[in-house]
């Protein structure tokens, strides 16, 4: 006959493996999802942020908890790590997204240049990363230069003209049709640099509204600057990396890659030559991290 068991002595060994959770480790796991809400910050320069994360990675009731923390603030944790530290981003209630609309209303007034600032990014990302491979290898490090991302657009506006030409369909719309069609031939209307005598980029041109874009990708921590070539040359961070791999899926990004202007053959992403762009500085080596409502 079996024994009746005696749980009066299992009860508080279970309880001891599970401890409260005490309002210093709330506060932890909120400073850590703090420091995720830094996108410039790097662990490897903040020893507090460090210790956090090895505690995250480390302690599994911890980071439960600050999962919890960051899914209470309408955030989605994308990937905790050493390389991209916390990295969240914005569920689309939460108080902390970015919406491509606000974005454009802060950069331009005119309804136009908001789709031009939509297209900038869009074209950032589709450069930075042109094949899926790039976006799954953790170590692939994409660069841009705002020539280059202009000369990119401007090829692409050239394929989606030919092709609405042989499909016999309208390839002058008016400049206020919706749509990224629309965009895109406003984008090869319009100036690449402005008409001022000294040739200074003026901030509604083509290259002036890539270069706003790339601004605030590098202030928001998805883009570093490297250089002035070519208008200005960046290189992507871990968390561009996860943010694009997190919209990769979209179909705007996906129609723009499959316009075939970025062609790969050695594993090296480059820019096709275009017609009339010596002024582009066009190289080889020439991104949303959005909410489109």
């Amino acid at each position: 006959m079996t024994e009746p068991v005696d749980w009066s002595e299992a009860e508080p060994a279970a309880a001891e493996k599970a401890p409260a959770v005490t309002p210093a480790d709330a506060a932890d796991a909120a400073r850590l999802v703090a420091f995720g809400l830094q996108p410039k910050l790097l662990p490897a320069r903040d020893q507090e942020y460090a210790d956090l994360l090895r505690r995250y990675r480390e302690d599994p009731p911890f980071a439960r908890l600050a999962d919890a923390v960051a899914t209470g603030l309408g955030l989605i944790v994308l990937e905790v790590s050493p390389r991209a530290g916390m990295a969240v981003t914005a569920a689309e209630d939460s108080v902390f997204a970015v919406r491509m609309g606000d974005y454009a209303r802060r950069a331009a007034t005119d309804s136009a240049d908001r789709f031009l600032h939509g297209l900038a990014h869009l074209a950032v990302a589709a450069l930075a990363f042109p094949r899926p491979e790039d976006l799954a290898d953790d170590g692939y490090i994409g660069r841009v230069t705002v020539n280059g991302v202009d000369g990119f657009v401007r090829q692409a506006c050239r394929r989606l003209e030919e092709r609405a030409a042989e499909q016999g369909e309208n390839t002058d719309p008016v400049s206020d049709a919706p749509g990224l069609e629309s965009a895109w031939r406003i984008w090869v209307r319009r100036s690449a640099t402005g008409a001022t005598k000294d040739a200074r980029r003026l901030p509604g041109s083509t290259t002036g509204i890539v270069a706003k874009a790339v601004a605030f990708l590098t202030d928001s921590g998805f883009l570093q600057r490297t250089g002035d070539d070519h208008g200005g040359t960046y290189r992507t961070t871990a968390r561009y990396q996860l943010q694009v791999r997190d919209l990769a899926g979209s179909a705007a990004l996906t129609e723009l890659l499959e316009l075939g202007v970025v062609p790969v053959t050695d594993g090296t992403p480059t820019l096709l030559p275009a017609e009339d762009t010596d002024d582009l500085d066009l190289v080889a080596d020439a991104g949303l991290p959005f909410h489109s409502a």
